[in-house]
């Protein structure tokens, strides 16, 4: 489990298809991750989440399966900057969102655009419809909603109906401490969906009837059962508002 708040750049070679090494920068930042990381850490590399099998001077080195070549950008450019986040440990501050590393598919950077105090950068999500993995990505991309590209915790301040294109305002920090000031209109990205939103899009489309057991603070009210029963006035009378 990550936070979504880039620790530091690293940049990444292709070894042999199935494994991959990470060189850690020069920067200060980068001791935050290098003093304490061991083989068998996780670590989120532009937003996946990769084990570390081999540890060799300034560089980690990690295998990749196929599905994560499949769903990501990770096999498709050498000895280019990725972002770096070790796995979040009990008691630290979680300043983004709930970010799994677990990626849902390659967006595109359509426009980025500097303003007084931010870039507004516009995305895509998989539109082809012969990629299984579009309906996965869209239905969760809301205005407000958390948003994970390159692993950088973002939030949607715009998008279509559909879900199919996003826009986010990225403040300076955030831009030039990650790769977002590397890519350019065309370059790929990794998309992952707030996990939040997808648990709350599977029940409110299968309905809590189909599930044997209810989220715990509603199976404790015997007033409810099925999603029927949940309306704005019962949420009310039970102390969810």
């Amino acid at each position: 489990m990550f936070t979504g708040l880039v620790q530091t750049l690293g940049k990444i070679k292709l070894l042999t298809e199935s494994q991959i090494s990470v060189s850690l920068t020069s920067s200060s930042s980068s001791k935050v991750i290098w003093q304490d990381l061991a083989i068998g850490d996780s670590v989120a590399v532009d937003g996946v989440c990769l084990t570390v099998t081999d540890i060799v001077a300034q560089e980690f080195v990690a295998i990749v399966s196929p599905e994560t070549l499949q769903r990501s950008t990770l096999g498709q450019v050498s000895d280019r900057y990725v972002n770096l986040e070790t796995s979040l440990r009990a008691g630290s501050k979680l300043g983004g969102h709930f970010v799994t590393g677990h990626i849902d598919g390659i967006g595109c950077l359509e426009t980025s655009v500097e303003t007084t105090n931010a870039w507004e950068m516009k995305f895509t999500a998989p539109q082809k419809k012969n990629d299984r993995w579009q309906n996965q990505i869209a239905p969760y991309i809301v205005p407000k909603g958390s948003i994970a590209v390159n692993g950088i915790s973002l939030t949607v301040a715009d998008c279509d109906g559909d879900g199919n294109w996003f826009q986010v305002a990225v403040i300076p920090h955030s831009f030039h401490e990650t790769n977002l000031s590397h890519l350019k209109p065309g370059s790929l990205v990794n998309i992952e969906a707030d996990i939040l939103g997808k648990y709350v899009a599977k029940f409110l489309r299968q309905g809590f009837n189909n599930y044997s057991v209810l989220p715990l603070a509603l199976a404790e009210t015997s007033a409810v059962n099925g999603l029927n029963d949940i309306t704005p006035d019962f949420l009310v009378e039970n102390g969810f508002f």
